[in-house]
């Protein structure tokens, strides 16, 4: 792996990512396929949407149809038919996602599969070596993700054993095609993430992510612990912002140095009828739709926007029609990586700061939609 920035704008940075299955641009949004599938759409329309790297999941994947499986099949770019980077989570979200059915200590964390019942032991060795068979080009180390509102007290632990697992997880790496990047925890308090951050930083991993934002805290505490929280992290190495996908929020942390993010946003909005544009959230299903012959976006160049009025995709949806939610999937997903490409033009010209100002006023400007939050329950 080779990360090297091109260009710098305050905070923000335009990069290059060289990784076993190619060249990835940053900063870069990664759409998420959890079980081997974005949902909804083809890895052909994934590529003609300009996706340059996805994810897939380690609980998820373990559970079904079975690493093992997937590693005998060729490994899971052939699997599913993606020739480009893959980045697998850890399965460290569910420990926080699927605290109900899971047992957490310092040897690993167990699992009672949602699926049928049967446990699943995750601990930090087993999940290097299911990311070996699943064969992606990034790999996570397992951590411990409380949810924002957690005392000090405990997160004080749960950074702890973040640290620990990270050091068993690198001990265990063995494939040198895949890079492992650590996760800093740490929540809102500053002097836990830096504690964190330098912990994992002296384990000399070639990237590293902020996990534990967007777990119940509010938009304006996330921001404002992202900002020193990138920078406890070394400039010459890559920076991932796990799951966190409005795309006013991928601005501001763009605008905080971070360069990779993942969010089933998209996908999960489309599905249910929700499509983004600059302005805001349309909900096509709503009545005034029903003779706009008009695309979802002026503008966009997508497939839907270019083939089809909102007048067919309110049809779609009143008809309870599947082409529905892929139509509007496939544009959210474009949107996404429309604007984090016109996010790296920004840097790379020297206009960040006035793009990310217009950018962020004209979102305000439109109404959003909070009843989806962007992460899958389990």
């Amino acid at each position: 792996m080779t990360f090297q920035l091109l260009a710098t704008d305050g905070p923000a940075r335009r990069g290059l990512l060289t990784l076993a299955h190619g060249t990835v641009e940053t900063p870069i949004f990664m759409p998420v396929g959890t079980q081997a599938t974005v949902k909804g759409l083809t890895p052909q329309h994934i590529r003609d949407c300009g996706a340059q790297i996805i994810l897939g999941n380690t609980y998820h994947l373990t559970l079904r149809p079975g690493d093992e499986l997937i590693r005998d099949m060729g490994g899971l770019h052939r699997f599913m038919s993606w020739d480009r980077p893959i980045l697998t989570d850890s399965g460290g979200y569910q420990v926080y996602s699927l605290a109900h059915s899971r047992k957490i200590t310092d040897q690993a964390a167990t699992f009672r599969s949602h699926i049928d019942g049967a446990l699943l032991e995750l601990t930090p060795e087993r999940v290097v070596a299911i990311q070996e068979n699943l064969g992606s080009d990034i790999a996570m180390c397992l951590d411990e993700c409380p949810p924002a509102d957690t005392p000090r007290d405990y997160m004080t632990v749960a950074v702890e054993r973040t640290i620990r697992w990270a050091e068993r997880c690198k001990s265990a790496a063995t494939r040198p095609d895949q890079q492992l990047f650590g996760i800093v925890q740490g929540g809102t308090f500053l002097d836990l993430r830096e504690h964190c951050a330098r912990e994992l930083i002296a384990l000399d991993f070639p990237g590293y992510a902020l996990g534990g934002f967007s777990v119940g805290e509010t938009a304006a505490q996330m921001v404002a612990a992202l900002g020193p929280s990138a920078s406890f992290l070394p400039a010459n190495k890559p920076r991932y912002l796990m799951g966190v996908g409005r795309p006013e929020d991928i601005v501001a942390a763009i605008d905080c140095g971070i360069d990779m993010f993942d969010c089933v946003m998209p996908t999960r909005n489309g599905r249910n009828a929700l499509a983004f544009t600059d302005e805001g959230a349309i909900k096509i299903r709503n009545a005034k739709h029903k003779r706009d012959s008009g695309p979802l976006e002026s503008g966009c160049a997508c497939y839907t926007c270019k083939e089809f009025s909102r007048a067919y995709l309110h049809h779609l949806f009143m008809a309870d029609e599947m082409l529905g939610p892929t139509l509007v999937s496939l544009h959210n997903v474009t949107y996404y990586l429309r604007l984090v490409a016109r996010c790296r033009e920004a840097i790379e010209s020297g206009r960040w700061t006035a793009f990310r100002s217009a950018y962020l006023a004209r979102r305000a400007s439109g109404v959003y939609d909070e009843s989806f939050d962007g992460k899958e329950m389990t």
